[in-house]
């Protein structure tokens, strides 16, 4: 395994490697249909700036992370604007299974918009944060290398995120601070 980007070769061991957790990533941030096009493009990016890339730096998958960060933040208004429409309608559930879409919603259904909430809400530095370190498994080291940002940074900002999650109530929908 490599973490070089000279051939084409390289970026296409690069793509079996992460094409799969990138697009759950991408999937989780902006919904599977611009998923699939924001992961294509990071990719296309990631070969576009080849020449820009350290690997001594940052890794191939923190930086691929860090393009892919940059194109949702592209996408920031909209993102925004769902994470406020599930928060006044409820998450939307993959299943098929209507049975299991109602009992979800009822079990689920106001933790999820309160929690949906909770995350628009959040500063965008404080979202991509949080999302990167839950839906991506990287590390602070890895989000402040392709952030640009010290450690302590992006430690503060997932700090500063957790705690205003942890001061939502999602059992009686108040607010604790």
């Amino acid at each position: 395994m490599t973490d070089r980007l000279d051939t084409p070769d390289d970026l296409a061991e690069l793509y079996d490697r992460h094409a799969r957790p990138l697009h759950a990533y991408l999937s989780r941030r902006v919904g599977a249909a611009v998923a699939d096009d924001l992961a294509a493009e990071a990719f296309l990016v990631l070969w576009e700036q080849r020449h820009t890339y350290d690997p001594t730096r940052a890794g191939a998958r923190a930086w691929l992370y860090g393009v892919a960060t940059n194109l949702v933040r592209r996408h920031a208004r909209s993102e925004e604007r769902r994470l406020r429409a599930w928060a006044r309608h409820g998450v939307p559930s993959a299943s098929d299974d209507v049975g299991a879409v109602v009992a979800a919603r009822a079990d689920a259904g106001a933790l999820s918009a309160r929690l949906a909430s909770a995350i628009a809400a959040l500063r965008v530095e404080e979202r991509d944060v949080l999302l990167l370190v839950a839906w991506a498994d990287l590390t602070p080291a890895e989000i402040a290398e392709v952030r640009g940002v010290p450690v302590a940074t992006v430690r503060t900002r997932l700090h500063r995120a957790r705690t205003r999650l942890r001061g939502v109530d999602i059992v009686e929908g108040e607010g604790n601070g």
